[in-house]
């Protein structure tokens, strides 16, 4: 963008009727020139406005920003092209594995075409390579199956993109509206409050104490604060103090903006690289899981080493075709040994676990967060919205004459003033009533409406001002109140924990007065004089006392109180206000800089009693996440006696349970801290930075702690935390882009629910290796004995030379194909165990494929290479259990059936398995049927192996023949004991895991 300044006196002129064609063109032309063309900086608010042809009274109509979004495209930054569909399925074969499958699919045809060209005349011999054939259609459907699988990972990922997308509040049709940011257009009334992301570059139309984080852009370690005035000359971008930039955030006050850029016309846009170009780093699991691929790759490449040179060694390579056969043995060894879908299957089954979180308001911004989520050890919580149901009601109303009680319940503004003890409310009570909620709906940014169905309400802002706001229409003190015009505020911030503002008076000459609310005891400290009885009078150290006990005795009775005060200021210039500084220009340069002078010497007028009450659902579970090994905490701004109070109601604390305060943890020293945070579970009257220690303290002694926020002031304890999670209703952005798991519903129990949900999704992870796994193992164990015992088993003919191979490459690529994908997945959606809420959480050091895994892989694969094997002994001559049935038939004859046989055992086997690796402890019987999707994929395979068994060009392509239906007997019944080892294995593991 360069300096020139736009024409006034062209924005000026008084427009000529012209067609609505040539209208469009010409604003388009204007927004588009002050967009590229004009440093806003440098012109007038109303000009800019004026320019983009927007009242920044109203915004703009829905009409016409879907006009200007059709004109200008979404507010985004520009990203990589999408992959197209082609490339991303050749992507699949981008493996070295593939590379093996397809250099010996080579070799394999060029054997072929060798014996084709050298056989002699009238001679028999394949009339098609089938082996490459065979390998190729395998590779092609793999190929379709991890594309499939990929396109539905990437769908859930895009779906939670869209969940998670950042939304922003925009003036239009008069009123303000919170859009998704994309929808943004140039001529937007942005509305811009503390811990709001600013969504596109704007002009500056007004701002009350606004202060902007703006590190991402300019460097700028300090939050720069922000005013509207023009410039008088062009600045550098991090002084430009009347623009806000695209990315940065707003830390304090609050401010409007007109758009002036959007997408890759802002400021970030011009600098911004490609959002695609970078590459996600690998979660741990994702790490663990290529480091157990690549260890079992080196392992089994060995063993075909050694299966090799034991062919070679024991029987020798007497032709090429043995040389082939070698080595496509070798080959498909190694594919078969490592599950090469193994990636595309744990994408799945988090993305699908994480959809599951989704419908239950629980969103996971990432798919490895949930690895985090299991593991929980800690949830630090906030009590407002979350552990409360966020229906902020003003129930009591304490001022210096008396106390009266609000009626009615949410955000309905209908209810009555009534006395605690029924009798009539005395007129000077309730004009102190009056003043108190006058004084706190003035002091407030929160806003009530009626929504779209008669009845209903709708809250705009923190539901705390807004159950102020609801109080003051329900006694009428709105109306009273009416004739005040805000002119300044001093925002408030959690370390202040107060807020002022100062109003002008429309019916006392434009006098200005000070109103302000906060925390009883905070703002109790800035007051020096009480109203009471329609006159001020000084605030005595008695009425100090009074005030004090009085915010004690609320708390016990867990309500949340705010103090309200005012000022009158006796002038109605902010200039003339005692211990106003101002400039040689007698101008006042940020008057949220000078509390001190505006909060001196206030007026107390009473309090409120605010009741919040706990959510139903949170105690349970509260109570389910202790029995799951989880230690709740509560981390809140109110009064250590409501907190404890709110907390032992939910079980979090005993009845006579402490809460340890702000204040208090400033004094303690990092052991005292540490100390104090293993054995305390409520915290009050904390500021941001102490959840920051709290967290730090808790990750100190081990914990895998989770951590709520809303405020922009709570994102950098959500970022610290292992487990940040952002309110999905009442947080700021900020927040939300720093926190790693979203609550739709701002609600503990959600929490909780998504821990055992991630607790549940890490343990069908679990299942799926172990079953993988050890079927893997089973088919290398068949392969490797059955080459170094082949004498003894009858494989190897002893009157013949050559080669020969207990199972062919074509068939150990089958039963990959066939056992690995579907019940794998379906073991990914495996229903949760009752159980799973019952175990201390994991550590995260525990690796995933731990010991006791490894010793049911091992196990379960050698039992099952022992049953294949015997299978296949049994149809072979000269073997150890041989049945003398097949004498008759000739050796290779033998081998035929034989291999039907083992290949149809170790895929039953492997069916078996997935029941059997369902749980590592408890019995595969216990919640059979309960997973439908396994069942299915069980079926579904049976079938498909039945067609390879019985259709004739099948047959000729994977080397079998139709089984009779006592062989079928012996295949199951020999399958069936893989499930049988497995039970016995368990029963003895039970056993020894009760001592």
């Amino acid at each position: 963008m360069d300096d020139r300044i736009i024409d006034p006196s062209a924005l000026s002129r008084e427009p000529h009727v012209e067609p609505e064609d040539a209208k469009e063109t010409q604003e388009v032309k204007a927004q588009q020139a002050l967009l590229n063309d004009v440093d806003p900086s440098l012109t007038d608010a109303d000009q800019v406005a004026q320019a983009l042809n927007v009242d920044p009274r109203t915004g703009l109509s829905s009409e016409e920003a879907k006009r200007r979004l059709d004109k200008f495209g979404p507010n985004e930054l520009a990203s990589a092209p999408p992959v197209p569909k082609w490339k991303k399925f050749l992507q699949q074969f981008q493996d070295p594995l593939v590379y093996l499958l397809l250099a010996a699919t080579a070799i394999s045809l060029v054997a072929w075409i060798i014996e084709k060209v050298n056989a002699a005349p009238g001679a028999e011999g394949e009339a098609l390579p089938f082996d490459s054939i065979v390998i190729v259609l395998i590779l092609i459907v793999n190929a379709i199956l991890g594309y499939m699988q990929e396109a539905k990972a990437e769908e859930a990922v895009n779906a939670l993109s869209e969940m998670t997308a950042p939304t922003s509040n925009v003036l239009r049709n008069g009123r303000v509206e919170r859009i998704n940011t994309t929808d943004i257009v140039p001529g937007d009334i942005l509305v811009l409050g503390e811990g709001d992301t600013v969504p596109a570059d704007g002009r500056l139309l007004a701002a009350a104490s606004l202060r902007i984080a703006e590190a991402s852009l300019t460097g700028e370690s300090v939050p720069v604060g922000k005013k509207p005035a023009t410039l008088d000359s062009a600045k550098a971008l991090g002084d430009r103090a009347n623009m806000v930039f695209n990315g940065t955030s707003v830390t304090q006050g609050t401010g409007r903006a007109i758009v002036t850029g959007t997408g890759m016309n802002t400021q970030v846009g011009k600098i911004a690289d490609l959002l695609q170009s970078t590459e996600d780093e690998a979660t741990p699991l994702q790490k663990e899981m290529n480091h157990v691929s690549k260890i079992l790759g080196i392992a089994v490449c060995i063993i075909a080493v050694v299966v090799l040179l034991a062919l070679a060694v024991l029987e020798g390579f007497h032709s090429v075709h043995d040389v082939i056969d070698s080595l496509l043995l070798a080959v498909s060894l190694a594919v078969a040994a490592v599950p090469e879908g193994l990636a595309a299957i744990l994408t799945v089954v988090l993305a699908l676990g994480v959809q599951r979180m989704a419908a239950h308001h629980a969103i996971v911004k990432k798919l490895h967060s949930v690895e985090t989520l299991g593991s929980a050890s800690v949830i630090c919580s906030d009590k407002t919205g979350t552990l409360t149901r966020n229906e902020m009601t003003v129930e009591r109303v304490v001022v210096p004459s008396g106390e009266v009680e609000l009626t009615g319940t949410g955000y309905a503004p209908e209810g009555d003033m009534v006395s605690i003890d029924g009798s009539a409310v005395p007129e000077n009570v309730a004009n102190e009533v009056l003043a108190t909620l006058g004084a706190g709906t003035l002091a407030n940014d929160g806003e009530l409406r009626e929504g779209e169905k008669p009845g209903t309400w709708e809250i705009v802002g923190d539901p705390t001002e807004v159950s102020l706001v609801v109080a003051a229409r329900k006694t009428h003190a709105d109306k009273k109140f009416a004739h005040f015009d805000r002119v300044a505020e001093i925002p408030f911030t959690s370390e202040r924990k107060r807020m002022s503002v100062i109003a002008r008076n429309a019916t006392d000459a434009g006098k200005l007065t000070v109103f302000a609310k906060g925390a009883p005891d905070v703002l109790l400290s800035y007051c020096d004089r009480i109203y009471v009885n329609g006159a001020i009078r000084k605030l005595t150290e008695g009425d100090r006392q009074d005030i004090l006990d009085t915010v004690e005795r609320l708390s016990r009775e867990a309500y949340r109180t705010l103090g309200e005060a005012f000022r009158p200021l006796e002038t109605d210039s902010l200039a003339q206000i005692p211990g106003i500084r101002t400039n040689s220009a007698g101008e006042i340069s940020d008057i949220s800089e000078q509390a001190e002078a505006i909060e001196a010497h206030l007026v107390w007028c009473g309090m409120v009693g605010i009741i919040d009450p706990p959510r139903t659902e949170v105690r349970d579970a509260v109570a389910e996440a202790h029995r799951a090994g989880i230690r709740t905490v509560m981390i809140t701004g109110d009064h250590p006696l409501t907190a404890a109070r709110i907390a032992s109601d939910l079980g979090i604390i005993a009845k006579d349970g402490k809460a340890l305060t702000g204040d208090e943890l400033d004094a303690m020293d990092e052991a005292q801290l540490d100390k104090a945070t293993s054995e305390v579970s409520v915290y009050a009257r904390v500021a941001p930075e102490h959840k920051l220690k709290i967290v730090e303290s808790l990750q100190r002694q081990g914990n895998i702690a989770a951590m709520t926020g809303d405020g922009v002031n709570d994102a950098p304890a959500v970022k610290s935390a292992d487990i940040g999670v952002a309110m999905g209703i009442t947080g700021t952005e900020v927040t939300k882009q720093s926190a790693k798991m979203i609550l739709a519903d701002d609600n503990f129990s959600t929490i909780v629910a998504a821990v055992r949900e991630g607790r549940g999704i890490f343990d069908n992870i679990r299942k799926f290796l172990r079953y993988l796994l050890s079927s893997n193992v089973g088919e290398v164990f068949t392969v490797f004995f059955g080459v170094v015992f082949a004498g003894w088993l009858g494989i190897k003919n002893p009157e013949s030379v050559g080669v020969t191979v207990p199972l062919l490459a074509t068939q150990l690529l089958w039963i990959n194909l066939l056992t690995d994908a579907a019940p794998a997945l379906a073991m990914g959606v495996d229903p949760t165990t009752e159980d799973v809420m019952n175990r201390k959480p994991r550590k995260l050091t525990d690796r995933v494929i731990d010991g006791a895994m490894w010793g049911d892989i091992i196990y379960i694969g050698i039992i099952m290479a022992i049953v294949t094997l015997i299978g296949m002994d049994m149809h072979l001559t000269g073997g150890l259990f041989t049945d003398r049935s097949v004498d008759a038939m000739g050796h290779d004859a033998q081998m035929v059936e034989a291999r039907t046989m083992g290949f149809t055992i170790l895929v039953f086997a492997q069916l078996f398995n997935a029941i059997a690796s369902r749980s590592h402890l408890q019995s595969a019987f216990v919640g059979l049927f309960s997973n439908k999707w396994l069942w299915g994929a069980i079926g579904l395979s049976i079938v498909l192996q039945l067609l390879v068994i019985y259709v004739p060009f099948l047959n000729t392509a994977f080397g079998t023949t139709p089984l009779p239906p006592m062989a079928w007997l012996e295949c199951i019944g020999l399958a069936f004991f893989v499930l049988v080892a497995s039970e016995i294995r368990k029963i003895f593991l039970r056993m020894r895991a009760k001592k």
